[in-house]
């Protein structure tokens, strides 16, 4: 678990193929590595990677093909910067929210524009992924914790402030840019409580995923005619 306030700006030193998937080599920048050992987990722009190897001045970890498909790390490449966050710790002080580094889908950045000393972003999410956003709730872009201050269909906006710009990648953001996004993991569980005993059955009205459809809704009460 993470808290998605961003610790380090890294940057990629290598992606070498393994096998039908990848090495990553990170350099880590200012991120202190002297209480990590081999096996614990770092998010790498919001990606839950596993050390494998710790060279220095920095760790290598595997990407699965599974994780290039599901996010945007295969735009990555040698000298890419990228957000890095150590995983808590039970005295770790919880200044964002409670992230998984598990990418539910990747986004893209559609507009910039300045506004006084901060930086107004408005990104658009996977379709699949607009009932999880909410207004004045939390989302992570690329491991970052940040707060929703509009949404308007599968689209959302953020407000940057300064410090946040110059402590994470968001001040190279433009748009066309493609974000890994995780939504806020209470949204996902409150979803799979509304299913009930249902949750366990194949059911017809749930989605591909098991995720609520509006006929699920509509059967079980939850909508007015």
């Amino acid at each position: 678990m993470f808290t998605g306030i961003i610790e380090s700006i890294g940057s990629i030193r290598a992606m070498t193929p393994k096998g039908g998937d990848v090495r990553l080599l990170v350099e880590t920048g200012k991120l202190d590595l002297s209480d990590v050992k081999l096996g614990d987990s770092i998010a790498v722009s919001g990606v839950c990677l596993t050390v494998i190897e710790l060279p220095g001045n920095g760790f290598a970890a595997d990407v699965s093909r599974e994780t290039l498909d599901c996010t945007a790390m295969n735009d990555l490449k040698s000298g890419s910067p990228v957000n890095l966050e150590k995983a808590l710790t039970p005295t770790t002080r919880l200044g964002g929210h409670l992230v998984s580094g598990h990418v539910d889908g990747v986004g893209e950045v559609v507009a910039r524009s300045e506004n006084a000393r901060a930086v107004e972003f408005r990104i658009r999410a996977p379709k699949e992924l607009a009932k999880y956003i909410a207004h004045k709730g939390s989302i992570t872009v690329d491991g970052t914790s940040l707060t929703v201050n509009a949404v308007n269909g599968a689209e959302f906006e953020l407000t940057i402030i300064p410090h946040t710009l110059s402590e994470t990648i968001m001040a190279s953001y433009q748009p066309g840019r493609r974000v890994n996004l995780e939504v806020d993991l209470l949204a996902r569980y409150l979803e799979r409580l509304l299913l009930g005993d249902k949750a366990a059955e194949s059911d017809s009205l749930q989605g591909p995923a098991g995720n609520i459809t509006e006929s699920f809704l509509a059967a079980n009460g939850y909508l007015k005619s």
